[in-house]
């Protein structure tokens, strides 16, 4: 993280403090000295490779609840650093997976044409199965580094706390395994998530098209879009990022709606430059997310009460809006 980032996270969470005295908790800063691992995983079974970053707590003493990360359609294992080095920073492990067919490598390769090689992968159903398929191998994946002793993990992974998150297709994989209606064959749940976070989620289709298409997602999930968060590729608008959120009844699921938010507003880039809003975007999107892992993956019940009950809500003021199940 940069020391300009990780400045202005530390200047939002001043600001909590001084709005919510009366709150018996505020998320916490990033205290713990994060490392990196990155690995190539290979699935046998689909003779697929899976490359990783994780970001982990590397002064760790017990075992950390896990963050499956899902990237946006172009995008890599590289990408979304910001939130890899805060949740590690603050005790969690974030694996960040590349989906291959999916990733950076489409644009880089098409001589020219990458919006046209962006839309043809995304519309791939193969492609999205296989981003579904990646994280349940992910998950796998970290439960044997945890009983390597040869793994920097080794001991480090807890089993029972598992998070799932991603942005815009990652946002889609994010729901697929854990409860979305595809058109895949296969169910695509993984029951060992307990709670995720979409970011910027596709209604595919668009929204005549989105009848029950989420009325089962089995875990509570936090929605954050923008105001101005229409599709680059694709036909979602800004107005049906919600949709996924209003067909939900899992209690805890919520909704962030962040005034002038655009699409990639939350990946934090565009093809490797920043723009000048991300940094106060991502004080209000760290500290809520941080929150929320600590209600769901945590049960620190503070932590709940600090994000449904109305600190949280008072932080946001008029940067946007908030509702809750």
């Amino acid at each position: 993280m940069t020391f300009f980032r990780q400045s202005c996270l530390l200047l939002a969470l001043v600001l909590l403090v001084s709005v919510c005295k009366a709150a018996p908790y505020t998320p916490e800063t990033p205290t713990h000295k994060v490392a990196t691992l990155y690995t190539t995983w290979h699935d046998t079974a689909r003779a697929r490779d899976v490359p990783v970053k994780i970001y982990y707590p590397a002064d760790a003493k017990s075992p950390c609840p896990v963050i499956i990360f899902s990237h946006g359609l172009g995008g890599s294992r590289e990408g979304y650093g910001y939130l890899g080095e805060t949740w590690a920073g603050c005790g969690y492990i974030a694996v960040h997976i590349q989906h291959q067919g999916s990733d950076d490598a489409v644009w880089r390769n098409a001589n020219g044409d990458g919006f046209a090689a962006l839309s043809r992968a995304v519309t791939d159903p193969q492609n999205a199965l296989n981003r579904a398929l990646d994280v349940p191998f992910a998950i796998d994946q970290m439960l044997a580094l945890n009983k390597n002793p040869k793994s920097p993990l080794y001991g480090l992974v807890n089993a029972d706390e598992i998070g799932m998150a991603g942005h815009s297709f990652g946002a889609w994989t994010t729901l697929a395994v854990t409860g979305e209606k595809t058109v895949a064959p296969d169910n695509l749940v993984d029951p060992r998530i307990k709670a995720a976070i979409a970011m910027s989620a596709p209604v595919v289709g668009g929204g005549a098209k989105a009848v029950g298409q989420f009325t089962d997602i089995k875990v509570p999930v936090f929605h954050m879009t923008g105001t101005r968060d229409d599709s680059p590729i694709g036909d979602t608008t800004a107005p049906e990022r919600r949709i996924p959120y209003d067909q939900s009844t899992i209690p805890g699921t919520c909704l962030l709606i962040l005034n002038g938010a655009d699409h990639m507003t939350f990946s934090g880039h565009i093809m490797g430059i920043s723009q000048a809003s991300d940094t106060h975007f991502q004080s209000i999107i760290l500290p809520a997310s941080i929150a929320f892992w600590d209600a769901h993956l945590r049960n620190n019940q503070e932590a709940a009460a600090w994000l449904y009950k109305g600190p949280f809500a008072k932080f946001l003021g008029t940067q946007g809006t908030f509702e809750t199940r």
